[in-house]
């Protein structure tokens, strides 16, 4: 009775393309009749004028994703192998500080650790200070997604390598690694935009990223919305990407369970 949809009438590239279209026309629609009941008309003139500090605020919000996407990686390998850990301390405190980060709001970890970590430890560089402030937010989710992925692997497999003789060694390099990798790149790589949209909270403590840029551009010109409508566009320009890899990376690596 038509319930079920065949694949090739599911992916068929044009009904796609055409359906995506009427949507996008629809919003657009929307969206104008929305502006046009408030009555407000954007004006963008001011943004050529304003591109160099517009690309300095985009170069430091990629800067701050690459450098964190890189340390939260280290943080969230070393809490998943300390929450496996024999030693009891260990485990206790990797759980500790991925309950703690992921049950608690990033602005409020933001102002923790800038105003009362970052005094402590004397760490004035705003850049230096985003940094580990994302790579520790993000580091717990890294953990946890690393964790489920070694969780779900099958214990015969472990087996099967020990049968067949090989070392500890070979089965890390062998077995473990390769479906770890294929298991938890598509996760990494949308969480990777995660920090990107994360990294506008930085803002609060005056890093000059995207956000920030747009703050003080807004505070001149009284151009809210148009501001941050372009915020967003850029945003999207630097996450659409990055989702799209992850969805292609989640199809090339699947396989069944």
């Amino acid at each position: 009775m038509g319930i079920f949809v065949s694949d090739t009438e599911k992916n068929h590239p044009l009904k796609a393309a055409f359906n995506l279209l009427l949507l996008c026309v629809a919003l657009v629609v929307l969206f104008w009749l929305a502006l046009s009941r408030i009555g407000v008309a954007f004006d963008f003139s001011f943004l050529p004028a304003l591109r160099g500090r517009l690309w300095a605020g985009f170069l430091m919000t990629v800067g701050l994703s690459l450098a964190s996407m890189v340390v939260s990686l280290f943080l969230g390998i070393v809490s998943a192998a300390a929450q496996s850990a024999r030693v009891l301390i260990l485990r206790y405190l990797a759980k500790l500080y991925v309950t703690f980060i992921r049950g608690t709001p990033l602005i409020m970890q933001i102002y923790l650790f800038f105003y009362i970590v970052g005094t402590a430890l004397g760490i004035e560089n705003r850049f230096v200070c985003g940094v580990l402030i994302l790579s520790i937010f993000e580091g717990a989710y890294i953990s946890e997604i690393i964790r489920g992925s070694l969780l779900s692997m099958d214990e015969t497999q472990l087996e099967a390598a020990k049968a067949v003789g090989f070392t500890r060694r070979q089965t890390v390099s062998l077995v473990i690694l390769p479906q770890l990798v294929a298991r938890t790149l598509p996760a990494l790589t949308g969480q990777f935009a995660s920090i990107i949209k994360d990294s506008s909270l930085l803002s609060v403590i005056a890093v000059i990223e995207l956000t920030q840029t747009m703050r003080e551009i807004s505070a001149v010109n009284f151009k809210l919305f148009e501001c941050y409508l372009f915020l967003g566009v850029l945003y999207l320009l630097l996450t659409l990407p990055v989702s799209l890899m992850s969805k292609q990376l989640e199809r090339r690596f699947a396989f069944a369970s």
